[in-house]
This record gives C-alpha cells, structure tokens and sequence, in this order.
C-alpha cells in the first residue's frame, strides 16, 4: 500500500507545483500599453471607411487600421464639446456627476473637481507610466494640471487651439489677425470670434516653452514627443497609458496645402491627423505589437459654425433641426453633434476587419481600459461608463441600454440629460440653440411629450414618430422612466462633484507679463 500512497503523494505535489507555476506566471504576464487618439471636432464621415461610397482617400493609416481591428459604428463622445466629454472620458461619469458641464475657459481659475478620480491615476499608481500630448482643457492652474492629475508627462495647449492668437494664424471662419496687428480684432467672447489678448501657450509639464506657439510646426512636435514616450517605455520595460489628444480637427486648420480653396485645407489637415495615427500605430507595432491597444476616436462632431473648416457627419445631418435654421453638429444632441469614428486595433487580441454596431460611449473607455490592465475602480463612487471589453475581445454585443447626451452649449441648461438613446430610438426633450454655417441659429424648443425618431429606418433624424402610435407610446414611457431613474441616483450620488468655473485674468497662463501677449523666446 506504499507505493500507490506515494505516487499519490507525488501526482499531487506536481500538481499544486503545475498549478503554482501558472500562477506565477499569469502574474508576470506583461501588462498591455493603451494608446488613446482623440481628435477634436471630427466628423462620424471623415473616416474613408464609413463612407465608402464617396471614394475619398483622406485616411488610409485609420482605414487601415480598421481592417486590422474593430470599427465601431454606434460609438458616441460623451458630450458634443470639450471639456465636458474629455472630463467624462478620464472619470467614467456623466457631466452632472463629474461637475464638469460645459468649457473651461483661458482665464479659468479651476477644471476638473479634484474630488475626481482619473484614469490615468490609477494607471499610475499601478505602475504605469502615463503622458498627456496635446489638448487638456481641464484646467491649468496648480492641482488641476495634468501633472497633478495621474499624468508622468504633459507636452500640449492646456485648451482648444483656437484660445489664443498666434504670429502665423491658421485657417479659420472669420480668419483672425497675428497677434501683433495694427488693425483691431474681435475679442472672443462668443464661439467664433477671436483671441488677441494671450498668445496661445505651449506648455510642457508645468512650464510655458512657447508663446505664442507655431501651430504649423504643433504637429511634428506631438508626433515626436509621443514616439520618444513609446520607445522609453520599451526601453524601461514599463507599461504606458499615452493619451494623444490632437489639434486636428478644430480651428485654426493648419496644413501645407497648395491650394487652400474649397475643401482642400480640411482634407490636408485631416491626411495629416492619419498621419499622425500612422507614425503612432508603426512605433507601437515595431516596440511592442501585440501588447499595445489603439483606440481612435473624437470629442465631438463637427464644428458645423466654420463651413468649409468643418467636418462631415455623414448620414446623421439632423433634418428635423437643419430644416427649422439650426445646426446639427457639434455642442447637440443631434447625431452629428455626438456619434464619432471609432477604431479600437490590438493585433492578436481583436478580432481584424469586424465592425460592431454596439451602443458605446466614450466613458467606456475607463471601465474597459482598467478591466484590461487588470486594475479595479474606486469603490466609492457611481459610474456610466460600461466595460466593453467584450465587445471589443469577444465580438459581444451588448453595448448600453439606454445612453443619455447631455446639453453641451446649445439649447438648455449645461449638462442637462434632455436627449435619451434606447436601443434604435432616441428621444428629445429640448431641442435649437445651435449655429449652422449659414449663420441661422434654431430656436430652443421644449419638448413635452418628447419627439422620437427611428435611427434604423433614417439616420436623418427628419421625421419624428407620431405621438398617437403604439411603438411612440412604448418608448416614451421605458425613456421617461429610465430617465427620471438615473435623475433620482445622480441626486442621491454622494460622489457628486461641482466644478469652480469661476475666472480671474491672471489665471491666464502668461510666461512674461511685461510683454505684450505674454510673448516669450524660450522654443521647444
């Protein structure tokens, strides 16, 4: 009896030393980089791939991409500008959560709640090295600038490009003048108009290295910083969370194009954003392919105001508003305003060339992004977005049940949950507020009961439903009940931020006071 005790005795030993060793080795897996490209003001049909049918060839890096990963056709910014939907990006939570509701402004004294937790945080204090290249718009005075808010590295514009004059303006509707000009110019105090006061800043870390900067150059200078982050990291052997938050698309446009009439200044800028995700998409592949995650996608839609300097929101040209005078685009709820071009590529992980028309937001990207590295969330607090990991993995479809776009500057109150998505439906209880190109402006119109459009049979949003209907009376009631639900556990949230918006004209970041525009000669 012996001998079967022993060669028992041994079958187990092996075992539990079988069973230690993958353990073991599951814990020194290496963790997965993620790379975020967010683009500023881009249309869903910029991307070729959406819009195959108009034979354009403005991003083959993005289509390309697209082919070796997962597109995503139903995937929506947080909200339609851009501190709001960046805000929800890095936290997981809706505006009313976050308290962050509408832009941060250049003379802005605050940002993003410091009671907030961001994703690159927690990226952070599990060992990542995380960076920031680019647009940050969440503050840039003291606690709130990106160095203090989970990120190793910052090197950008602390707001949107068009916040600051600039001694070669790019390409804008109306054009502003340099900032040195005899001529007068219109402060900006409305979207539109024009910075002349502080040259736009650039900042790296915590120090102004340019002001004003060289847009024309801002371009090269991200893509050079961002591949020196990717190769260090290889070289230290540390995972990296790098959030390239581009210039392109929003105005001032700059480009080297030959001809600057019609549309070629947008199709110039939006061939170099490709290029940019290209130069990106290589030095990931070369340092670590296949343990590094590439997600592509925007802020919001298409500034509609700038004409020609603006994007294209494919099918989703909210009829219903345009035929009333207003815009459909960026700050509404419209379709155009929020539904963006989204590719999500890690070779050897997700599956090449699928499509998923799951219903996802931007505030997805945090719940997924810490499922991933393996990192769980604050247990303190309520969240939005959902882990779509498995739509991403495993071709799931199982995207949100109902997903609300907050008022992002037209029509309401800032951050009111006035448009509610279920399933193929979308409601509205508010509607107008926005510019169109043509310089009309909706007129805001409240909604009661709410229209509702069918987005599979129009993506037009054209033709709202009749009230009378059996599917109108359905819908109405799961969306003002689903509605009223999330009001009622924002209310009772005790994890419910408020932003400080308040303004002081020395919270302008300024490198020398004495000089006019705060212009200084350090260059990066």
């Amino acid at each position: 009896m012996a001998r079967p005790a022993f060669q028992l005795l041994l079958t187990v030993t092996l075992l539990s030393g079988l069973v230690i060793y993958t353990v073991s080795q599951r814990g020194a897996e290496k963790k997965p980089n993620f790379i975020i490209v967010l683009a500023d003001d881009i249309g869903w049909g910029d991307l070729d791939v959406n819009q195959p049918e108009k034979h354009t060839n403005n991003t083959p890096n993005l289509n390309q991409m697209a082919q070796q990963g997962l597109r995503l056709t139903d995937y929506h910014s947080p909200a339609s500008s851009c501190s709001p939907s960046r805000a929800a990006i890095l936290t997981g939570r809706y505006g009313l959560r976050n308290g962050v509701t509408h832009n941060f402004a250049v003379n802005s004294v605050a940002g993003l709640p410091l009671s907030e937790v961001t994703l690159a945080q927690l990226l952070q204090q599990a060992g990542y090295y995380t960076a920031v290249i680019g647009k940050w718009h969440l503050g840039h005075n003291g606690p709130y600038s990106p160095n203090n808010r989970g990120f190793d590295y910052y090197f950008g514009i602390p707001y949107s490009n068009d916040m600051g004059c600039t001694d070669t303006p790019g390409y804008d509707l109306p054009p502003c003048l340099p900032c040195v000009s005899s001529e007068p110019q219109v402060i900006r105090s409305v979207p539109g108009g024009c910075y002349s006061k502080v040259g736009l800043p650039l900042v790296e870390n915590s120090s102004i290295v340019e002001q004003p900067l060289n847009l024309w150059a801002l371009t090269e200078k991200y893509r050079s910083a961002a591949l020196r982050i990717i190769h260090s990291a290889r070289a230290r052997a540390q995972p990296y969370f790098l959030l390239v938050a581009s210039a392109h698309m929003h105005v001032p446009l700059a480009p080297a194009v030959a001809d600057p009439s019609g549309d070629a200044v947008y199709a110039a800028s939006l061939q170099e954003l490709d290029g940019l995700v290209g130069a990106l998409k290589a030095a990931a592949d070369e340092t670590d392919k296949g343990n590094t995650l590439i997600w592509f996608t925007g802020d919001n839609g298409p500034w509609e105001e700038k004409c020609q300097f603006a994007g294209s929101v494919g099918p989703f040209t909210g009829k219903w508003q345009t035929s009333k005078g207003g815009g459909s685009a960026k700050q509404t709820t419209w379709e155009g305003g929020h539904r963006v071009p989204t590719v999500v590529y890690w070779p050897g992980r997700i599956p090449a060339n699928t499509t998923s028309s799951a219903l996802l937001s931007g505030m997805d990207i945090f719940p997924t992004v810490l499922s991933l590295a393996g990192v769980a969330p604050p247990a303190d607090r309520r969240y939005d977005g959902i882990d779509a990991s498995g739509v991403l993995l495993r071709g799931e479809q199982s995207g949100h049940e109902f997903l609300f776009h907050p008022n992002s500057g037209a029509a309401g109150k800032f951050g009111d949950l006035q448009t509610v998505r279920v399933g193929k439906h979308k409601a509205f209880y508010i509607t107008g507020g926005a510019a169109a190109c043509s310089g009309g402006t909706g007129q805001e119109q409240l909604h009661d009961p709410p229209l509702i459009f069918d987005l599979d049979r129009e993506d037009a949003e054209e033709t709202p439903l009749q009230f009378a209907t059996a599917e109108y009376r359905a819908i109405a009631e799961r969306v003002a009940r689903k509605r009223e639900e999330l009001l009622w556990d924002i209310a009772t949230d005790g994890s419910v931020s408020t932003a400080d918006y308040n303004q002081d004209e020395l919270a302008a970041p300024c490198c020398d006071r004495r000089q006019a525009v705060c212009r200084c000669h350090t260059v990066c």
